[in-house]
C-alpha cells in the first residue's frame, strides 16, 4: 500500500492538473460570437496559460495581444502577443510599463473592435497605473500595509482600486466604444467580480464608506492626496462588458475530493469559504484530525477532510512564509504523535506568499523532527517564519508556478 504521504502528493498533482484553465477558457470562447478585429489583454498569475488557450482558439483572427503575469510564470512566446512579467504581490516599474501598453491599446480601439480580457488572481498587483499625484512608491507602501494588516483580498482591493487609473471599471471605460468580452478565473470567495484583480472591467459595488471603514479598521496611513481619491466614488455603470466566470475554489475542492476518492478515501468537503487567520485554520483542522483518529466524530476512516478558501496572516514577525505554510505548520502541534495522519495546505498558483513554495505538509512526526533539529515551533510561528520551519523537516510543497489560480485548498488525510 502506498504511504499516506504518497497519497497526499498524488492528490496535490491531480488537483493542479484538474484546475488548469485551458478547457474552461475554451468553453467560454466557444459560446461567444466574436467580431472581426479581436485584441487580447490577459492579466494575473494565470494570464499566460489563459492567453495560450485563447491564441490556440482564435488563430489568425487575433490582431494583437498583451500578457502581464508574475515573474517566472510566462512559458514562452505566443503569436502576435507581447509578454510582460512584473512584480507580485507588490507592483513594480515593470507593472507600470506593461499596464501603459494595455492602456495605449485600449484607447486605440474602435466600435468595430473587440477586446478579449482574460483576468486571473494577482491582477491587482500586476495591472496598475496610479492616478495622477499617486506614485508607484505610494502604491507599494499601501499594499505592504494591507498585506501586513491581516486584511482579506476584498478589503485590500476596496482601498487600492481607488488609487488606480485602470481598476474599478476604469479600464473598460478606456476601451469604449469597443466591446469587451471578459473571461475571469476567480480567486475570490463568492466570485465577487469587483474584487477579482480589483475589477478593471466591472462596475464597482464598493462605496467610499466601505473604503474608509477598511482604512479605519486597519489603521492605514495615507497621504492627503490619497485620501482625496479614496473619497471619490468609482464607476458604477459599466455597459460595454460581457463577463463569464470560469474556475473557482468550489471546483478546486471537488477535484481534491475526486482524487482522494480514487485513492480509497471517503471525501468530506467541510467548506469552500474558509476565511480566518491561517494559524487558526491550522489548529482547527488539526483538532478535526485528532478527533477522527480517536473516533470522536462522524468521519469514517480512511477519510479526506477538505477545506477551501483563503486565509489571512496578520504579520507580527520578520520571518518568511505564506498563509498556506503558516496553516500547515500551525496544524503540526495538534497532530503530534498521531499515526497515519497528514495535513497539507496548498495555493493553487504554486506560489504561497513571497516564496517559491506552494504550501506546506505536516504529519504526526513533524513536531519531533523540529525538536530534533533544535527548532522551537512556537517561536517560528510567532516570527511568521513557517517557510524555514517546514524547510528544515522537508515539509514544503514545491510545484513551481502552475499556470492557474483558484484560491487555496487544505486537506486532512486520516487512515487506520
Amino acid at each position: 500500500m502506498p504511504s499516506i504521504h504518497h497519497d497526499a502528493q498524488t492528490i496535490i498533482k491531480n488537483v493542479i492538473a484538474d484546475n488548469m484553465p485551458q478547457s474552461a477558457v475554451l468553453d467560454a470562447l466557444t459560446q461567444h460570437q466574436f467580431k472581426e478585429n479581436i485584441y487580447i489583454v490577459a492579466i494575473g498569475k494565470a494570464a499566460w496559460t489563459m492567453a495560450k488557450a485563447a491564441s490556440d482558439f482564435l488563430g489568425s483572427k487575433l490582431t494583437k495581444g498583451i500578457v502581464i503575469t508574475k515573474c517566472g510564470h510566462a512559458q514562452g512566446d505566443l503569436p502576435r502577443m507581447d509578454i510582460f512579467e512584473a512584480g507580485h504581490p507588490i507592483s513594480d516599474a515593470h507593472t507600470i510599463e506593461a499596464t501603459q501598453k494595455c492602456i495605449d491599446l485600449a484607447k486605440g480601439l474602435t466600435v468595430s473592435d473587440e477586446l478579449l480580457f482574460l483576468v486571473s488572481g494577482g491582477g491587482s498587483a500586476l495591472f496598475e497605473k496610479p492616478l495622477e499625484g499617486v506614485s508607484l512608491t505610494d502604491i507599494q507602501d499601501i499594499t505592504n500595509q494591507l498585506l501586513s494588516s491581516g486584511a482579506d483580498i476584498v478589503a485590500m482591493n476596496m482601498v487600492r482600486k481607488r488609487l488606480s487609473a485602470v481598476k474599478a471599471g476604469r479600464f473598460a471605460a478606456l476601451a469604449a466604444p469597443a466591446q469587451i468580452f471578459s473571461v475571469v478565473l476567480s480567486d475570490v470567495l463568492g466570485d465577487r467580480l469587483d474584487s477579482i484583480a480589483s475589477g478593471p472591467a466591472v462596475s464597482d459595488i464598493s462605496t467610499v464608506e466601505d473604503a474608509l471603514r477598511v482604512i479605519r479598521k486597519y489603521n492605514l496611513n495615507l497621504s492627503p492626496v490619497q485620501m482625496e481619491y479614496i473619497s471619490q466614488e468609482t464607476p458604477k455603470d459599466i455597459q460595454n462588458v460581457k463577463t463569464v466566470v470560469t474556475g473557482s475554489v468550489k471546483i478546486l475542492c471537488e477535484s481534491a475530493a475526486r482524487a482522494a476518492s480514487n485513492l480509497g478515501y471517503t471525501p468530506y468537503i467541510l467548506t469552500t469559504t474558509m476565511h480566518c487567520e491561517a494559524s487558526e485554520a491550522g489548529r482547527f483542522l488539526a483538532s478535526i484530525a485528532a478527533d477522527t483518529q480517536n473516533s470522536h466524530n462522524a468521519f469514517a476512516k480512511p477519510c479526506a477532510i477538505i477545506a477551501g478558501g483563503e486565509t489571512v496572516v496578520t504579520v507580527k514577525g520578520r520571518g518568511k512564509g505564506g498563509r498556506n505554510q503558516e496553516m500547515a505548520l500551525s496544524a503540526a502541534n495538534g497532530i503530534a504523535g498521531l499515526e497515519d495522519t497528514v495535513i497539507f495546505a496548498l495555493g493553487s498558483d504554486g506560489t504561497d506568499g513571497p516564496t517559491n513554495a506552494a504550501g506546506g505538509i505536516v504529519d504526526g512526526n513533524t513536531v519531533q523532527k523540529l525538536k530534533n533539529a533544535g527548532i522551537d515551533i512556537d517561536k517560528m510561528l510567532a516570527d511568521n517564519d513557517a517557510y524555514h520551519g517546514l524547510q528544515a523537516v522537508d515539509g514544503l510543497i514545491i510545484t513551481g508556478p502552475t499556470g492557474t489560480n483558484v484560491n487555496d485548498v487544505a486537506v486532512v488525510l486520516c487512515r487506520s
